[in-house]
């Protein structure tokens, strides 16, 4: 059997699909990125906003034409939106033929078995296993915990995901060195909060605990945080970052808006003196870090005035980059049972204005740092039609701009280059300085014979 797996939305459903794609290889299954040759479609979908939603289902219609076209067998939805909304979409999408939900993946090695799409006795992995098919081998991310105890009004993620529960501490190793083995070179922490880390273990580790392990037991170069709300950044945690140069000094900590009004009416847990002193806090603790966050506009309820303030705050607080979204009401959600009063036109002007403001924001923040000689993380190298490319510790995969090269480089190489100019308003031009090796190693190191259990049943991945 071969079988194609597309993968929509955020990097968690990201993780997951690496492992919905061991599992079916290692039951004998083929993979195949060409959808014409596939037996079996699946698409991982998303249904955290309106939009997501709307290109999970288009997604699964394009995929049922390859059924009518004789050359497809079976179409399978699974993931997020189908946690949430599997009777509406089993009413709205006949043609796709097997519906399965984030907590039901364990059904899809038997359905696809009961139709006769796979032979043979199952082969068991440990759920550290992962297949990498994408473009950048050398990135990869790692989810630390699943779900999330945040009660945000407008967030259906724990109404798909479920409660927080982290993962144990040595399985995220063994997974992070199973990673290494594949040529990780930058490796992504992933979670809807990384700060909840071992919380809700009795006796169980925090996030610095998890990152000196990860720091121990590999020689992983970058590790990124994704994703950590200000309250966990302790001043443990910051001196950690700030010492440690395998930890990169960026930041993504989600704001979402800064009229105190607003916030509450999100049941956000911060407000804007709040985040304002965190800010001060981590800007003194970890130098030239650069710092990332999302904003909601158009909130139920948003007046031009409190809309001004979440201006203001941008320009005063002066991040490095900033994810804008509309809100659009989600069912189950609190802030489903407000009146969505903010229209449609108003919500693309926010959008808009806060675009623009930022983009003024981050020209200037990418501007000082010109004339610096920074570390940096080839993607790319060069090509008949572009430059080599890489991106600096202030540029996250795929959401912060990157580096373009003035010479040849290799994927995965890690270099130091001196920036020269900031093009397009959030990518860099640069010159190679040279090579960088095993950032902040030991000039001699302890041998490790790291155990890697690949025959396994455990672990604590709770998928």
């Amino acid at each position: 059997m071969k079988f194609s797996l597309v993968t929509l939305g955020c990097d968690k459903n990201t993780v997951d699909s690496e492992r919905y794609r061991a599992e079916l290889v290692a039951h004998g299954a083929e993979a195949t990125t060409a959808l014409d040759e596939a037996d079996v479609i699946l698409v991982n979908t998303c249904g955290f906003i309106d939009a997501a939603k709307m290109e999970s289902i288009d997604t699964l219609l394009e995929s049922t034409r390859w059924k009518e076209a004789g050359t497809c067998r079976l179409v399978a939805a699974v993931g997020c939106m189908v946690e949430r909304h599997e009777g509406e979409l089993r009413e709205a999408l006949p043609e796709v033929d097997l519906f399965l939900g984030a907590s039901e993946m364990d059904r899809l090695i038997p359905e696809l078995a009961a139709r006769g799409l796979l032979a043979g006795a199952p082969l068991r992995t440990h759920p550290g296993v992962r297949l990498f098919e994408g473009d950048l081998p050398h990135v990869r991310y790692l989810k630390v915990s699943e779900g999330c105890d945040h009660g945000c009004a407008f967030c259906a993620i724990p109404l798909m995901r479920g409660r927080h529960r982290s993962f144990s501490l040595d399985d995220v190793v063994r997974e992070a060195q199973l990673l290494e083995v594949q040529g990780a070179r930058e490796v992504n922490l992933i979670a809807q909060d990384l700060a909840h880390y071992g919380r809700d273990v009795r006796g169980g580790s925090g996030l610095p605990a998890l990152l000196n392990a990860l720091l121990r037991e590999t020689d992983i170069p970058l590790f990124r945080l994704l994703y950590i709300y200000s309250a966990g950044l302790t001043p443990a945690m910051l001196e950690l970052v700030a010492r440690e140069p395998r930890i990169v000094r960026y930041l993504d900590i989600p704001m979402q808006h800064a009229a105190d009004t607003v916030l509450a009416r999100m049941r956000r847990p911060e407000r804007k003196a709040r985040q304002r002193e965190r800010l001060r806090q981590i800007r003194e603790a970890i130098p030239n870090v650069a710092i990332r966050t999302t904003v909601i506009v158009g909130f139920p309820g948003e007046t031009e005035s409190e809309f001004s303030e979440l201006l203001e705050f941008l320009e005063e607080a002066q991040l490095e980059r900033v994810g804008v979204f509309t809100y659009s009401p989600q069912e189950g959600t609190r802030a489903f049972q407000l009146a969505d009063d903010v229209p449609d036109e108003v919500k693309r002007e926010r959008y808009d204005r806060v675009s623009e403001v930022q983009r003024f924001v981050t020209l200037e923040r990418y501007e000082r740092r010109i004339g610096q000689t920074v570390r940096a993380l080839v993607d790319h190298g060069r090509t008949a039609s572009a430059p080599a490319q890489a991106r600096t510790d202030a540029q996250a995969d795929d959401v912060d701009g990157v580096t373009w090269l003035d010479a040849n480089a290799s994927p995965g190489e890690l270099i130091e280059v001196r920036l020269d100019a900031v093009v397009d308003d959030f990518d860099f031009e640069a010159t190679v300085v040279g090579p960088l090796e095993n950032p902040g190693r030991p000039a001699v190191m302890v041998h490790r014979r790291a155990s890697l259990p690949i025959l396994s049943t455990a672990g604590a991945y709770g998928r």
